[in-house]
């Protein structure tokens, strides 16, 4: 690949900010751009993709002690690097400023230095020219899997005209200051959604998951396995001069550097970088972490979703959870050597013995980071107790539930809802497994107050109580045992449970009739505009010689039921704006009324036509599950309507991208 398009030359600038000094507690306060990634830096990792994408021009800012940050880079020979003084802060987009300097025709490419998996520059200048703008912005995937929803990565593409825009001098911001200037101008800006996650990081949480995803993207042949080791079918890369002693056990992907010394007893969980002379000790658990050269950590120890810093010491009977460990970090809870000794021995025992045979199929069902967050191995048998606990306490009002389901046309709909509900939190599989699991102490109140429903419900003999406290109970379970993080992601998929409760019986009997009367009136209604003649006497209709009563089962609430779930099902589902779901959701009822309306209409008719109480009974039962096609027509037919209306025409012009070396 050259390193000019149609535009000119290509220049790219790296934004390596500051030491952010406090944010991150790493004892070195080193820059994130230095912050390792297996062998070498993070922005030695951007600058060889760059070298390697044919890009010669390079200009790093940095408004901190830049003499420090540029002795510290071993560059790329091929790329020509320029560091622009920076004495005071200009911010993003004066950086890009001074990078320019005179140059007014070479096309700019923004990168963050804190990143790790750039995507390809094809990639970015052919989205910068589709979308036609003088400035693209580009956003990794959303979890959720909207389009163009997720957070910027920090990428930008500029064409030379946005250095008008930015001010001469001072300190001049990309978001807050070029991008609204622009757009008062009438200038376009773009936005592209990346096809993968460009990992880009600014804290410990991001650092762990982007070299996760670096990890898991390396293409390397089979590793030779170490005599007497235990690996996975997962990539486990262990360097040349390691010395892994043969009762330790290693579960990929994993990478372990040069002089890495690992005991006998310890255990491994990828994704995890051992880095240079790391020194682990026996019967020590390390999930899911990064461990910088020269740290040490003693035998006994538990290290899950950490960061060590360069020459650290962490001591024997140890744990660590979720922390950036540095020489003057807080202290982390200490185990007793009784309990540690037994405790851990028996913990890299089990996990030899279980996880080592089902980490190549559990692999294969959950995301990768899933398995290295999941924060303790023995959770999924935690979880199987609780919900049997929970079968057991809750059998006598989930048999009672069943039985409502079975009898009741209204609410036989309820039997497809923890179906339903189990799809689409497999649909969001992806976004779930990132969400970091703290308990909430919060879940036991909620588990509480669902109790006291339920025994009131039980004292005043007041079912829907009971039944309420299902949902609330499993909410609360969430809660207690994932903590809010993942309890908000999974939110609205409660909420959904709760449509397979039947209603309450005073709010049935208070819906029935007038309801009843509607679709009376509806159709009759219809039938009249139809060119039918009519007489009605209450619930009664007459036409022609036959005679239809719509009774109480006929007075839509079935249809009413199984349609809120339909467009729950769709709402939750739909890649689409709220407002476009709450328009969706408010129009259930009457979209339901009105297929109701239709098939009382229709029936009608036919009785005019078919006799015998079997035919009859049968075009009865069939018209109603005929209705729930033409409601689930009428729901596309909703979101196609809306996207009409809500999505501006595209003009394509096509542009010839050429490049040319200097």
């Amino acid at each position: 690949m050259s390193n000019q398009s149609k535009t000119g030359r290509i220049k790219a600038i790296i934004l390596s900010g500051n030491r952010d000094f406090g944010r991150y507690p790493l004892a070195t306060r080193l820059p994130r751009a230095l912050w390792p990634v297996a062998e070498h830096t993070a922005i030695e990792h951007l600058l060889t993709h760059l070298a390697n994408q044919g890009i010669q021009q390079v200009s790093i800012c940095y408004s901190e002690d830049m003499y420090s940050l540029r002795n510290s880079i071993h560059a790329d020979p091929r790329l020509e690097l320029k560091f622009p003084d920076e004495p005071l802060p200009v911010g993003p987009a004066g950086c890009i400023r001074n990078a320019a300097g005179d140059d007014k025709d070479s096309l700019l490419l923004v990168f963050p230095a804190a990143i790790i998996n750039p995507p390809e520059i094809d990639e970015l200048i052919n989205a910068h020219h589709e979308g036609r703008a003088e400035l693209t912005v580009f956003l990794n995937p959303n979890p959720s899997g909207k389009k163009n929803r997720g957070q910027t990565c920090g990428i930008y593409v500029c064409n030379p005209a946005v250095l008008e825009y930015i001010p001469k001098n001072g300190f001049s911001d990309i978001k807050e200051g070029l991008i609204p200037k622009m757009l008062r101008a009438g200038k376009k800006v773009h936005a592209v959604t990346l096809k993968k996650h460009a990992g880009n990081f600014r804290n410990r949480q991001e650092y762990l998951y982007a070299v996760g995803d670096y990890l898991n993207r390396i293409s390397e042949p089979r590793p030779e396995q170490v005599p007497g080791q235990h690996i996975g079918r997962q990539r486990t890369v262990p360097a040349d001069k390691t010395n892994v002693e043969p009762g330790a056990r290693i579960c990929g992907p994993v990478k372990i550097l040069k002089g890495a010394g690992i005991s006998n007893g310890a255990v491994i969980i990828g994704p995890t970088i051992i880095g240079n002379n790391v020194t682990i000790g026996e019967n020590t658990v390390v999930v899911n972490s990064v461990l910088w050269d020269g740290a040490r950590i003693e035998k006994n120890c538990q290290v899950q979703r950490c960061v060590m810093d360069y020459n650290t010491i962490l001591k024997s009977n140890t744990a660590a959870r979720d922390k950036s460990i540095a020489c003057s970090s807080q202290k982390v809870p200490k185990l007793s050597p009784a309990r540690s000794s037994k405790t851990i021995k028996d913990s890299a025992t089990k996990l030899q013995q279980t996880m080592q045979p089902r980490i190549s199929k559990i692999s294969k069902i959950l995301p990768a980071r899933a398995l290295s967050g999941s924060g303790d191995i023995f959770r999924y048998f935690l979880l199987s107790m609780v919900l049997c606990a929970f079968l057991w306490s809750y059998w006598p009002d989930l048999v009672n539930l069943w039985k409502i389901w079975m009898r009741s046309d209204e609410y036989s709909s309820g039997t497809l809802v923890p179906l339903l509900a189990i799809y689409i939190l497999w649909t969001r599989k992806e976004t779930i497994s990132k969400c970091p699991i703290k308990p909430s102490v919060i879940g036991v109140f909620i588990f509480l107050l669902a109790q006291l429903l339920r025994l009131a419900g039980q004292i005043f003999v007041y079912g829907s109580a009971e039944r309420l406290s299902i949902a609330l109970s499993i909410a609360a379970l969430v809660l207690l045992l994932f903590g809010w993080q993942l309890f908000k992601k999974v939110a609205t998929t409660l909420l959904f449970l709760c449509l397979m409760l039947p209603w309450p019986n005073r709010v049935q009997a208070a819906l029935s009739l007038p309801l009843q009367r509607w679709a009376t009136s509806s159709a009759v209604f219809l039938l009249e505009l139809t060119g039918y003649e009519i007489i009605r006497e209450g619930n009664i209709i007459h036409i022609g010689q036959s005679t239809v009563a719509v009774a109480e089962a006929c007075n839509g609430l079935r249809m009413i039921t199984a349609f809120f779930v339909i467009t729950g099902l769709v709402v939750l589902l739909a890649k689409r704006a709220w407002w476009e779901k709450l328009i969706l959701l408010i129009s259930s009822l009457p979209i339901a009324l009105l297929c109701n309306t239709i098939r009382l209409a229709i029936t009608a008719v036919f009785f005019t036509i078919l006799e015998g109480e079997q035919w009859e009974k049968l075009f009865h039962d069939f018209g109603g599950y005929a209705m729930m096609p033409l409601a689930v027509a009428a729901v596309i037919a909703e979101l196609w309507l809306l996207e009409k209306l809500t999505t501006p025409p595209e003009t394509k012009e096509e542009i010839i991208i050429t490049r040319h070396n200097q």
